[in-house]
């Protein structure tokens, strides 16, 4: 009885979490920052002030959901995200993977899809984090590289998607090549998700038996020498995939997080 309990708990606590995501987002950025807005400051500052906002914001939302019994979470080496101007490398087995990495890094930045800019409640968000947004490839690396010179952290999930259990890991060369095109140093970061819930496969629902635990475990920094001409860095970028994908899958294994959902 109490096991169902429980359950009939989490699932309540899980959609209200989902309800004040969005509530409070609309809220949020729809009509108190408007109003904070002119107080932040100009330009860069105002960037970075913005961001720290979202971060706290971002950091009271997993508080919540750990109060409320929907989830718990660990995090190795908080200090070491913070560096300025690298490219934080993850693995993405949930949804939460980017609230979660957010509200561990104050100065973050991230690529947002185009289409998102004239989405009415995304706007305002977007604009002002200053987040990367561009149709062309080569303007998205100049403004991925401006972004990482002026310090910020580049947060980007090389998989371009969720994480499907049980299947090898396959990266896209994106990172790679912002890091190569930018001179800026690789911090793969492993998370973790146990049991699995959330994935790409599950509505949000569906919650695992028992209350779900989130891991962030920072590795070791992956500088990369400098490359001069196209057709050299394309190739540089391939071999760059290839060790990141080695090491993620090695990783992963080692930390026990690659098992199926529990």
């Amino acid at each position: 009885m109490a096991n169902r309990l429980n359950y009939l708990w989490r699932l309540f606590a899980t959609g209200l979490s989902f309800f004040l995501f969005g509530a409070v987002g609309v809220l949020l950025w729809g009509g108190v920052f408007p109003l904070l807005a002119p107080l932040l400051g100009r330009n860069q500052i105002r960037t970075q002030r913005s961001r720290r906002l979202m971060q706290q914001v971002f950091r009271l939302y997993m508080n919540f959901m750990r109060t409320v019994g929907i989830l718990d979470y660990r995090v190795s080496d908080p200090e070491i995200l913070n560096r300025s101007g690298q490219i934080v490398v993850a693995n993405h087995p949930c949804l939460l993977d980017i609230v979660f990495l957010i509200s561990q890094i104050r100065n973050a930045s991230c690529i947002v899809k185009p289409a998102l800019i004239k989405n009415p409640f995304m706007r305002i968000p977007i604009r002002a984090m200053g987040y990367i947004y561009a149709e062309d490839p080569e303007t998205l690396l100049e403004r991925c590289a401006e972004e990482l010179h002026g310090g910020s952290v580049l947060i980007v999930f090389p998989e371009g998607t969720r994480t499907t259990p049980g299947l090898a890991i396959k990266f896209q060369r994106g990172a790679a090549a912002i890091a190569l095109h930018a001179q800026a140093p690789l911090l793969p970061v492993l998370l973790g998700c146990r049991p699995t819930t959330l994935t790409k496969q599950e509505r949000w629902y569906q919650i695992p038996q028992k209350k779900f635990t989130l891991s962030l475990i920072v590795g070791d920094h992956i500088r990369l020498s400098p490359i001069s001409g196209s057709d050299n860095r394309s190739l540089a970028a391939r071999r760059v995939t290839r060790q990141l994908e080695t090491y993620f899958t090695d990783r992963l294994a080692d930390h026990g997080l690659t098992r199926s959902r529990a």
